[in-house]
């Protein structure tokens, strides 16, 4: 048989353009990774339903690159790995935020890894009608030091005259060494106050 003329299409083949479109930064939508793709945007509808869809392949292609299996072991452990994964996630991909933040989560691997953290967490001895509102914090936690990560190597620039900022940067770290030791140190905060919460609430049994 002739081999088609237009390339074939499928979900993954669509998902890694569009998260290479995202990454290029070039303005993304159907028609733009249709172009990419070099089909048709009907072509497309025939492997996804639309633009939201084509978002949670994405997702979907991400976390399959950074937490591909369930961490495992105690609470604080499980925490400690999805936030790693998260954080890298979001620094290596920052152009994809806007987009997955702006769309409910539906990728199946990602509901498993949210189901995983809120299960560690239930099972630690959070109540259950905190364990949500846990999962948020640790969630805005990741993307601000994704974000953090991504940034540029100085962040602080003064103009003028400091009265402390100034002297703490001439020695500061900076760039990667920077945000992992700020990422790290208040990873060890974070889990310090939740392991305090969960002593407050044995003892208060």
């Amino acid at each position: 048989m002739p081999r088609p003329k237009v390339p074939l299409l499928s979900a993954d083949r669509i998902a890694d353009a569009a998260l290479e479109l995202v990454d290029s930064g070039q303005p993304f939508g159907v028609n733009a990774l249709a172009r990419t793709l070099g089909v048709t945007p009907s072509s497309l509808y025939n492997h996804v339903r639309g633009r939201d869809e084509i978002i949670e392949l994405i997702r979907g292609r991400i976390a399959a690159q950074y937490l591909p299996e369930l961490p495992e072991g105690t609470w604080d452990e499980v925490v400690a790995a999805t936030l790693r994964a998260q954080r890298r996630m979001y620094a290596e991909h920052p152009n994809a935020i806007p987009l997955i933040v702006g769309k409910t989560i539906t990728d199946p691997l990602v509901i498993a890894s949210y189901d995983n953290l809120a299960t560690g967490l239930l099972d630690a001895g959070f109540p259950e009608d905190e364990v949500l509102t846990v999962v948020a914090i640790l969630d805005s936690f990741a993307l601000g030091f994704g974000l953090d990560l991504a940034s540029p190597d100085d962040i602080w620039q003064p103009q003028g005259p400091t009265a402390t900022l100034g002297r703490l940067l001439a020695g500061a770290e900076r760039g990667a060494a920077r945000s992992d030791r700020a990422f790290e140190e208040g990873l060890d905060l974070l889990l310090a106050s939740l392991r305090l919460r969960l002593s407050r609430l044995r003892e208060a049994d």
